[in-house]
C-alpha cells in the first residue's frame, strides 16, 4: 500500500483518499515572470511522477497546478521591459509549457490562472472579513489577522510568538500585527487593478492559491504539493486562509520536495550558479535531466553538477542498450518479481532511486537471457519500458537515443578532418558528425576486416572513438552509439 510522508504530521502513513478510487492533487506552480530554472524542473518532474504513479495504481487523478500571473515580481519585470504584464506572462507561460513537455511531464488536469479567479478570491476575502479573520487597513489593503487563527504554525512547526518577536514591519504598512499578511493590495498608480468592496486593487499571492485550489478540488482535498521553500509562509498562510474561510480541514497530505544545490552550494543568481532549464538543455538531453532528478529521493537535496548529469547519460545509455533491437509490440512477461520490487519502492513514499535500481537489475536479466532466448528478452524489455513509463523514462527509440539523433552533439574538428570534407577551408571550430559519415566509415572498416587488413580496421575504430563514436561488434553485426 502506498505510504507518503506528510509534512503536516511529520511521518509516513498509508495514503487513503477522501473518495475511494479518486485523488485530488494541487501543486503550487510557477510565477511566470522569467524562464523556468532547475528548481522549477524538479517540482515539475517530482509531481509528474506522483501523478503517473497514482494513475498507475488505478486512481482517477485530478491534478491541478496553478499559474501565478499577477504579483509584484511580474509587475516589476513588465515595467522594466516596458510591456503590458499580460504579454510578459503569456510569453513565459508558453516557455514553461515547452520546458515541461521537453522534460516529459504530462499536462495537469487543470491549470488555473490567478487572474481568471478574481471573483473566487473576492468571495473568500469577504468571508474572512465577515468571520473576523481579516480586516481593512487604513492604507486600503486587506490583511489576514494571524492572531485570530489558533492553528497558525502547525505545518511549519513555527511558534507565532517567536516569529512575532523577530518580525519587521515596514514603515508604510498598516498591519495590526507584524505576522499579518496581505489578502488584497490597494491599487497603485499605473498598476493593473480590479474592483472590489474595499476599493480597486489586486490579490495577494497567498490568497490566490487558496481560492484556486478550493475552486478546483473543493474545500477539503487529498494532497497538496510544492517546493520546501513554500512550506513557510506560503503554505502556512494557505491553511489559515482556507480553513478559516471554510471551517473545514484543508488538505490531508502535504508533500514538499527538497532544495536544489549546485556543486554543493545553494543555487542563487548572486552566486552565479543559477541555471535555467534551457541553459541545461543546451548541454544535456531532456531525458538525462529528468533521470538525474529521479536519482535523489524527492525530499532530499538535489545536487547539480556535471558529474551527476554525465552519470545520468551513462545510465540511460545502459538502459537503452538493453532495449536495442528488441521488438516493441510484445507483452510484458517474465518480469513479475521486478515489478513487485518496483512497486514496493514506489509505495515507499515514491522512492525513485530504489525504483531505478530495480530497472538495472532488470537490465542485467535481459542481458543474461538474451543470448539463449530472444523472446524472453523481448518480454523483459517490454517490462522495462512499462516500468520506465511510470517514471517517464526509456519511452523513446533506443537506436535514436544511442546515436544521438535529434540532439546537437558536436566534436572537435581535428577529430573528423579525415572523415568528412564538408567543413570550409581553414575551419577550426566544431561540427556535428553526421550518421551518414559514420556509416560510411563503418563500411570501410568492414571491408578492411574482410580483407584481413586488421591495422586499417583498428585505425578506423580509433578514429571514430576519437570523434566520440563507440562501435559495438556483435553476432548480428556492428552497431554504433555516441559515447
Amino acid at each position: 500500500m502506498l505510504e507518503i510522508y506528510n509534512s503536516l504530521t511529520r511521518e509516513k502513513a498509508p495514503f487513503t483518499p477522501l473518495v475511494p478510487g479518486e485523488v485530488g492533487i494541487y501543486v503550487c506552480g510557477m510565477t511566470v515572470y522569467d524562464l523556468c530554472h532547475l528548481g522549477h524542473a524538479r517540482v515539475m518532474v517530482v509531481f509528474d511522477v506522483a501523478y503517473r504513479y497514482l494513475r498507475h495504481l488505478g486512481f482517477a487523478v485530478t491534478y491541478v497546478r496553478n499559474i501565478t500571473d499577477i504579483d509584484d515580481k511580474i509587475l516589476r519585470r513588465a515595467q522594466e521591459r516596458g510591456e503590458p504584464f499580460t504579454e510578459l506572462t503569456e510569453r513565459f507561460i508558453t516557455a514553461m509549457h515547452e520546458d515541461s513537455a521537453a522534460l516529459g511531464c504530462l499536462p495537469p488536469t487543470a491549470e488555473p490562472r490567478a487572474t481568471a479567479h478574481i471573483p473566487e478570491i473576492l468571495g473568500m476575502i469577504g468571508t474572512l472579513i465577515a468571520k473576523g479573520l481579516a480586516y481593512t487597513a487604513d492604507n486600503g489593503d486587506v490583511y489576514y489577522a494571524v492572531s485570530a487563527f489558533p492553528g497558525y504554525g502547525k505545518l511549519s512547526g513555527k511558534d507565532p510568538a517567536a516569529l512575532r518577536a523577530g518580525a519587521r514591519v515596514e514603515v508604510d504598512e498598516a498591519k495590526r500585527d507584524p505576522l499579518d499578511f496581505a489578502l488584497w493590495k490597494a491599487a497603485k498608480p499605473g498598476e493593473p487593478a480590479w474592483d472590489s468592496p474595499w476599493g480597486a486593487g489586486r490579490p495577494g499571492w497567498h490568497i490566490e492559491c487558496s481560492a484556486m485550489s478550493t475552486c478546483c478540488l473543493g474545500n477539503h482535498f487529498d494532497l497538496h504539493g510544492g517546493g520546501a521553500d513554500l512550506q513557510f509562509p506560503h503554505h502556512e498562510n494557505e491553511i489559515a486562509q482556507s480553513e478559516g474561510a471554510t471551517g473545514e480541514p484543508f488538505v490531508n497530505v502535504w508533500m514538499h520536495n527538497g532544495f536544489v544545490r549546485v556543486n554543493e552550494e545553494k543555487m542563487s543568481k548572486s552566486l552565479g550558479n543559477f541555471f535555467t532549464v534551457r541553459e541545461i538543455l543546451e548541454r544535456y538531453r531532456p531525458e538525462e535531466v529528468r533521470y538525474f532528478i529521479l536519482t535523489s529521493h524527492y525530499r532530499s537535496p538535489l545536487n547539480y553538477d556535471d558529474e551527476h548529469l554525465n552519470n545520468a547519460r551513462a545510465a540511460l545509455t545502459r538502459l537503452y542498450t538493453a532495449l536495442r533491437g528488441l521488438p516493441l509490440a510484445v507483452p510484458a512477461v517474465g518480469g513479475e518479481a521486478f515489478r513487485a520490487r518496483f512497486t514496493a519502492a514506489m509505495d515507499d513514499d515514491f522512492n525513485t532511486p530504489v525504483a531505478l535500481a530495480v530497472l538495472f537489475d532488470l537490465v542485467r536479466e535481459i542481458n543474461r537471457v538474451r543470448p539463449q532466448d530472444e523472446a524472453a528478452a523481448a518480454g523483459l524489455g517490454a517490462e522495462l519500458r512499462a516500468l520506465g513509463e511510470v517514471l517517464g523514462i526509456v519511452q523513446g527509440d533506443a537506436e535514436a537515443y544511442l546515436q544521438g539523433r535529434g540532439v546537437t552533439q558536436r566534436i572537435e574538428m581535428t577529430a573528423i578532418e579525415s572523415i568528412t570534407t564538408t567543413a570550409p577551408s581553414g575551419f577550426t571550430g566544431t561540427l556535428e558528425l553526421a550518421g551518414e559519415a559514420i556509416e560510411r566509415r563503418m563500411a570501410e572498416r568492414l571491408a578492411a576486416r574482410k580483407a584481413k587488413q586488421w591495422g586499417e580496421a583498428d585505425r578506423i575504430r580509433d578514429e571514430l572513438a576519437a570523434a566520440g563514436i563507440v562501435l559495438e561488434d556483435g553476432a548480428g553485426g556492428t552497431t554504433w552509439r555516441r559515447g
